[in-house]
């Protein structure tokens, strides 16, 4: 029987902040290349089009790269470094491991409903078009709605032709300034030397299992496996047992945590890790974030992203970013930039139970300002908290 590795609670905390690149400021350097070292290391940064503060993708690497300018991602898919696609959710992935999206992209299509003779005729017009043509985008297409829309997933046809086209690896894509997708064909995008061979299921299921523990540091088998997600074979739980029995993953177990199975790379076992007492501004779609039940079951944190939530059910404000010191969240800050006016308006400081130190409070101040800046914005105004002292000290402290 694998022997199981015991972990303290702060150990764990630890070993999870390192892996998610928020031990300290500037874990993966600066500058563009510190851009590509981040997704790199997690193996996919997640694109979200709510644009209330900057995009989620954004938001995640100017967390972790002081400097960070945001057409470095364009700079960085442009170079072939980099390109978009799915593994849990649609997002960035570095352009080496393009292989290990084939299994998915065949997990699309196996999936697909049986398409109608004009489906599949549109389809190929559209690949006959950008074939000819080059680049394409939505727009660019006639406006083929039969009828009407009735809401944001109803699209029209050469839409719908697009993106299953896109899922199925016929197309790969781009984006403009303004967010807005353009699709070409793989040839044109894939760098000469990539690998385009497909992986064997348990080559994927391993890849899934590294890049996972990568960057989770510490995960349940279902964490795992949800990178794994849309894959037409999902091995993940049965090649994790041999990994485990190999030696390449770890067993373990947390004091006083009584949970499903935890796993995490040998690497840790040893590892001294020290963090800074910075604070960090999250985007609700964070790696850290991002799976819910960790941020309970390791931080004690309970956080639900409440955009989804009917208005009059919401506790904390639409769009509340988590705000973690140290290794624990000691705040939520339902933040909007009016990019305009130039202004962060906090509509809701909402602190957790946690005591504040002088330095406590100027590391958020200076993570506020840093994040306001990185909106574009000239100022910060805070209309609720449920601290008045803090709330006070921070208004006072805040420079742009």
């Amino acid at each position: 029987m694998t022997k199981q590795h015991t972990l303290t609670s702060s150990d764990a905390k630890k070993i999870i902040l390192h892996a998610a690149g928020l031990a300290q400021p500037a874990q993966f350097g600066k500058g563009i290349e510190a851009v590509y070292k981040l997704i790199d290391h997690f193996g996919f940064i997640q694109i979200d089009t709510n644009y209330v503060v900057e995009r989620a993708h954004h938001h995640a690497i100017a967390s972790r790269v002081p400097d960070y300018k945001p057409e470095w991602i364009d700079e960085l898919q442009a170079d072939g470094r980099i390109f978009e696609f799915f593994t849990y959710g649609t997002g960035y992935i570095p352009m080496h491991e393009y292989r290990f999206s084939l299994p998915v992209k065949e997990g699309f299509l196996s999936r697909r409903k049986p398409l109608t003779q004009p489906e599949v005729n549109l389809m190929r017009k559209v690949l006959d078009r950008i074939g000819r043509e080059g680049p394409l985008m939505v727009k660019d297409f006639e406006n083929d709605r039969p009828v009407a829309s009735t809401g944001w997933w109803d699209w029209r046809p050469a839409k719908l032709a697009l993106e299953r086209l896109f899922l199925d690896g016929s197309l790969m894509c781009t984006r403009q300034e303004n967010f807005h997708k353009v699709y070409d064909l793989p040839i044109n995008l894939l760098p000469g030397d990539i690998d385009t061979t497909p992986p064997s299921p348990e080559e994927f299921a391993r890849h899934v299992i590294r890049r996972s523990l990568q960057s989770l540091g510490i995960a349940y088998v279902k964490d795992i496996s949800w990178r794994a997600h849309y894959a037409k074979d999902n091995l993940v739980k049965t090649v994790l047992e041999k990994m485990v029995e190999e030696g390449e993953v770890c067993s373990v177990r947390v004091d006083g945590l009584n949970t499903a199975p935890l796993y995490m790379l040998p690497v840790y076992k040893k590892k001294k890790i020290n963090l800074s007492g910075d604070a960090f501004i999250l985007s609700p779609f964070d790696t850290l974030n991002v799976l819910r039940h960790r941020l309970k079951d390791f931080f004690d944190f309970d956080y639900q992203i409440e955009c989804f939530v009917p208005q009059a059910k919401r506790k904390y404000g639409y769009f509340s970013l988590p705000v973690l010191i140290g290794d624990t969240f000691v705040a939520r800050m339902d933040s909007k930039a009016d990019r305009k006016r130039r202004t962060l308006t906090i509509h809701n400081l909402h602190f957790e139970p946690v005591s504040f130190t002088r330095p406590m409070t100027d590391k958020l101040i200076e993570a506020i300002s840093a994040f306001a800046r990185f909106n574009q914005c000239r100022e910060v105004v805070i209309t609720k908290s449920n601290n008045k002292q803090l709330l006070k000290a921070i208004r006072e402290g805040i420079s742009i």
